[in-house]
């Protein structure tokens, strides 16, 4: 068993890889254990599996990577539930769901279908 510690997204994980040996071509062993977390990660960058509750000013749901709006899904007042998909998007020319954080109430929508969007633009609210 080796050990090696390598950075995803700037959070560092220390990771035990054993080597796998076959006696027939073709086969694959699983590993028997799952990367653990570097001791230094404080509890902030876990995240919760308990739904959020989207703030006072709403929850602010932004494009995690510059494309265009390719379908709207939702409008001003419809309610939504955590992990239903608001919008369809079309980045590097695959189409992708943009999800709800939390349960509540659309807010405010900030674009329309066939807009350009850009990587962090505020795209929907949720209050």
């Amino acid at each position: 068993m080796k050990k090696y510690l390598i950075t995803v997204n700037e959070k560092q994980y220390e990771v035990d890889v054993e080597e796998v040996k076959t006696t027939t071509a073709g086969a694959f062993q699983t590993l028997k254990s799952a990367p653990k977390m570097k001791s230094g990660v404080s509890p902030n960058q876990i995240k919760s599996s308990k739904p959020k509750k989207a703030s006072a000013n709403g929850e602010k749901v932004t494009a995690p990577m510059p494309g265009s709006v390719f379908k709207m899904l939702v409008a001003e007042g419809d309610e939504v539930k955590k992990g239903q998909t608001l919008l369809v998007f079309e980045a590097m020319k695959m189409e992708n769901d943009l999800t709800s954080p939390v349960d509540g109430k659309v807010a405010a929508v900030n674009v329309a279908e066939g807009d350009a969007i850009a990587a962090g633009q505020e795209l929907i609210v949720i209050a």
